[in-house]
């Protein structure tokens, strides 16, 4: 069994209004990994990813481009210990 690592991201550019939350709870779940999704005030959206390390890693590679409509311009990752997260939740 992999490693479980915990990833908080803070993705610029283009990624409210497009699906782009919606899209990585999807990606997450197909992957298995859990977390959180929200819009930051400042156009930002904030990921975290807790899971097997090669699922995270996956879900953070698709964070990189996001859904068709969204223009990713930055990634921000900060490496957290992990807290344990259930299920995937879009706020």
């Amino acid at each position: 069994m992999s490693e479980v690592v915990r990833r908080r991201l803070l993705v610029s550019g283009l990624v409210q209004g497009v699906y782009f939350r919606d899209g990585v709870r999807r990606e997450a779940m197909i992957a298995g990994v859990l977390g959180s999704a929200r819009n930051l005030p400042d156009g930002r959206v904030e990921v975290v990813l807790e899971g097997p390390h090669t699922a995270v890693e996956g879900v953070l590679g698709w964070c990189r481009t996001g859904p068709p409509r969204a223009r990713v311009d930055d990634v921000e990752v900060a490496l957290e210990p992990p807290e344990g997260a259930s299920g995937f939740v879009v706020g």
